[in-house]
C-alpha cells in the first residue's frame, strides 16, 4: 500500500459521509431576510432537528439568531464563517443587556461552509428542543429570526459589532412544506389598485370592486399571491376578497372608495363573504391539487370586492399606491372547490378588552348548533379544513383556534404562541381536518393592553381589536360565518349601569343611570370605570361565561336559523395542553446522550476506515 492510500481512503470516505448528509437534508423552504436579496436561507425539519443553509453578501462573518421580541435581548445566536479556507461556527447567546456570550452548550452542528469572491455560505442543525435555557426552542409558532453579518471574520476578541447590517423577520420554520410552483404558462389575472391616493391618517380601508374574467366554462383558481408596491411592504397591512352578488351594477365596476365610510356607496354593501385572505409578511398561497377556487359556473364569483387595509401610523403624506392580488386560474379541474368560513369574536364594540393587562383571553364560538345546522343541511358527510389563517392586531400575542367533538377538545385546528401582528398568513395542516355536523370550534386570542390607558374596542382600525380565524377547506358549503359575541347586558352590569336610554337612536348608545355615567355612552363609561388588574381578570372571568348572540350566515345576504339566538358557552370536557417537543429531564442527561452518538459515530468511522486501509 503507498503511502498516499490511507490519505485518499480518508478523503473518500469522508467525501461519501458528506455525501450521505447533504442527501439526507432537503430544503423545503427559503426566505430572503433582507429587502435587497443580500441575506437569504433555506431550511428543512424532521421530527427532532432543524437544517439550515445561509447565504450572505459577505467574506467575513455571518450572524443567525432566534429572538423572542426580535431585538437583539435575551436571543439564541450563532456566528460563523469561512476563514483561510477552513468553515467555522460558534453558538452564542445574548443576555438582557444584549451582551454576547459564548454559550457552554454548543448546540449548533456545523455541516459545510464554503465562500467566493462575493458570497459566504454555512450548513448547520440543531435540535428542535436542545434542553439549553440559553436557546430558544423551535416550534409550530411563529419565530422572530434575526440576522447580521460584517465584511470581517471573527477574531481573537470575538466579533465586530454588525452596524446597520441588521435585520429581524418573521417566519414560521416548523410549517409543512407546500409548492409554490403551478404549471408554466397557467393564466392569471390581476386585480390592482390603480394609483390610489391613501388618505393621511393612521388607517384606512380601501374597498375596490372587480369583474371576474367571462369564462364559457368552470375554471379552478390554483393560487393566489400579492403585488404589494415596491416600498409599501409595510404600508399594506391585509387585503381581503369578498364575494359581492351576482346582480351588481355593472357601473360598480372598477370604482373604488373608502371602506365603512358613510358615503361608500349600497352594492359595496352587498360585498360579504370572504374567498381569500392575505395579511403582512405573507407570501402567496397555492391550493393543494385535489382542492381549488371554483369561477364561471353560475353559483360562484361573478364581482369581487378587494378590501385593502393601509396601516399609515407616521401619517405620511402624498402616498400613491397600486397594490393588489395576482390569481392564477386553470381549465383543468381539481376534484374538490374550497370555501372559507370566517370563525371567532363577530367584529364589534361589543368585544371590549380593559386597560393594563398583562394576559387577557378572549373567546369566539363557532357554536355546534350553527355546525349542526348547516352541516346537517349542506354536506352531513362534514368538511375538511386545509389551511388556517389567524388574526388579531396590535394587541394581540397568542392565537389557537380549537376543535371540539362532543365537547370534548381534539388537537387544535392551528394556534401560535408568539403571535406577531407584522406576519400573518395561511398556516397550511400537516394533515387535514375534518369538522363533522355538531362539532364546535374556538379562536382564542390572548392580548396584552399593559401600556394602554382606556379600553380597547373589537373594530377595525389596528389600534382596535379582532379575533378571528379563517379555515380554507372543501368541499365547498354554504356557510359564510360562524361567530359569537358576549351579551353586553352582563358586561356593563360589571361597572354598575343599571339603565340605559330607550328608545336607542345614536351608537354608541347612552347609560341613564347610575348618575356617575349619566348621559355618557356606554363607551365612555366603560372608560370612566376606574380599571385595576384585579378588577380587568374578574372581569374576563365573567365575559367568558356570559350568554353570547350567535352568528351563523350563508353566502350572502341569507343567515341560518340560529343566527340572532342567545345561548350559554360550552361545559367543555377536557383541554388539550400543549407539550415540548423532547421533554428533558436535565441538561446532563442530553451532553451525555451527545457525547455517546458522537463517540459511536467516530468509532463506526474508524472501524470502516480501518477495514479499508487493509483490503
Amino acid at each position: 500500500m503507498s503511502e498516499n492510500q490511507p490519505l485518499w481512503a480518508l478523503v473518500f470516505l469522508t467525501s461519501l459521509f458528506c455525501s450521505a448528509c447533504s442527501q439526507g437534508t432537503r430544503f423545503v423552504h427559503s426566505a430572503a431576510l433582507d429587502a435587497d436579496g443580500r441575506y437569504s436561507i433555506k431550511w428543512g425539519f424532521d421530527e427532532s432537528t432543524i437544517t439550515f443553509e445561509v447565504e450572505v453578501e459577505t467574506r467575513g462573518y455571518i450572524g443567525f439568531g432566534l429572538s423572542p421580541t426580535g431585538a437583539m435581548s435575551s436571543s439564541d445566536i450563532v456566528i460563523g464563517g469561512v476563514l483561510s479556507g477552513s468553515p467555522y461556527l460558534q453558538d452564542y447567546y445574548t443576555d438582557s443587556n444584549r451582551k454576547v456570550h459564548k454559550d457552554a452548550l454548543q448546540s449548533y452542528q456545523l455541516l459545510y461552509g464554503r465562500e467566493n469572491d462575493t458570497h459566504t455560505v454555512l450548513a448547520f442543525s440543531r435540535n428542535l428542543q436542545t434542553c439549553d435555557d440559553n436557546d430558544q426552542i423551535i416550534t409550530g409558532s411563529t419565530v422572530r429570526v434575526i440576522w447580521a453579518f460584517h465584511e470581517e471574520d471573527v477574531g481573537m476578541s470575538g466579533p465586530v459589532y454588525h452596524g446597520t447590517n441588521r435585520g429581524r423577520k418573521s417566519l414560521r420554520l416548523l410549517n409543512p412544506g407546500t409548492s409554490s410552483s403551478i404549471p408554466a404558462g397557467t393564466a392569471f389575472f390581476d386585480l390592482q389598485n390603480e394609483e390610489v391616493p391613501v388618505p393621511h391618517k393612521d388607517t384606512t380601508y380601501w374597498c375596490q370592486i372587480f369583474k371576474f374574467p367571462e369564462l364559457k366554462k368552470k375554471h379552478h383558481i390554483i393560487r393566489i399571491e400579492p403585488m404589494i408596491q415596491k416600498g409599501h411592504e409595510n404600508l399594506v397591512h391585509h387585503i381581503l376578497l369578498y364575494q359581492c352578488d351576482s346582480d351588481l351594477n355593472e357601473s360598480e365596476i372598477n370604482r373604488g372608495h373608502e371602506c365603512y365610510h358613510p358615503n361608500m356607496p349600497d352594492s359595496f354593501f352587498t360585498c360579504e363573504t370572504v374567498l381569500f385572505a392575505w395579511a403582512i409578511g405573507g407570501e402567496g398561497f397555492t391550493y393543494p391539487p385535489h382542492v381549488g377556487m371554483s369561477i364561471g359556473t353560475s353559483i360562484d364569483p361573478v364581482y369581487v370586492q378587494m378590501e385593502i387595509h393601509f396601516d399609515n401610523p407616521s401619517i405620511q403624506r402624498g402616498i400613491v399606491d397600486s397594490s393588489g392580488l395576482r390569481l392564477y386560474y386553470s381549465p383543468s379541474l381539481r376534484r374538490y372547490d374550497a370555501g372559507v368560513i370566517e370563525t371567532g369574536v363577530w367584529v364589534s364594540l361589543y368585544h371590549m378588552l380593559p386597560p393594563g393587562m398583562q394576559d387577557y383571553i378572549t373567546e369566539g364560538h363557532c357554536t355546534q348548533e350553527c355546525l349542526q345546522e348547516s352541516l346537517d343541511s349542506e354536506m352531513p358527510s362534514g368538511i375538511h379544513v386545509f389551511a388556517v389563517l389567524l388574526h388579531a392586531h396590535l394587541a394581540g400575542r397568542a392565537i389557537r383556534a380549537r376543535h371540539f367533538r362532543q365537547q370534548v377538545e381534539l388537537q387544535p385546528l392551528a394556534s401560535d404562541d408568539q403571535f406577531d401582528f407584522n406576519f400573518q398568513e395561511f398556516q397550511p395542516l400537516s394533515h387535514e381536518r375534518t369538522i363533522l355536523p355538531g362539532d364546535s370550534l374556538i379562536t382564542e386570542c390572548r392580548y396584552n393592553t399593559k401600556g394602554r390607558m382606556n379600553m380597547t374596542w373589537g373594530g377595525l382600525s389596528t389600534r382596535d381589536e379582532m379575533c378571528l380565524s379563517y379555515l380554507l377547506y372543501y368541499p365547498r358549503v354554504n356557510l359564510a360565518r360562524c361567530e359569537s359575541l358576549p351579551e353586553i347586558t352582563g358586561q356593563l352590569k360589571f361597572i354598575g349601569v343599571k339603565e340605559i336610554q330607550e328608545p336607542v337612536t345614536t351608537w354608541p348608545f347612552v347609560i341613564k343611570s347610575p348618575k356617575k355615567y349619566s348621559n355618557l355612552s356606554f363607551t365612555e363609561a366603560m372608560d370612566k370605570y376606574k380599571w385595576t388588574r384585579k378588577r380587568g381578570k374578574a372581569f374576563n372571568d365573567l365575559v367568558r361565561k356570559l350568554p353570547m348572540n350567535v352568528r351563523c350566515s350563508k353566502i350572502g345576504k341569507d343567515e341560518w336559523s340560529i343566527q340572532g339566538v342567545i345561548i350559554s358557552p360550552p361545559e367543555l370536557k377536557s383541554e388539550q395542553t400543549s407539550t415540548a417537543v423532547v421533554a428533558c429531564s436535565n441538561v446532563s442527561e442530553c451532553l451525555q446522550c451527545g457525547r455517546s452518538l458522537a463517540l459511536l459515530l467516530t468509532a463506526c468511522l474508524l472501524l470502516i476506515l480501518q477495514t479499508c486501509l487493509y483490503l
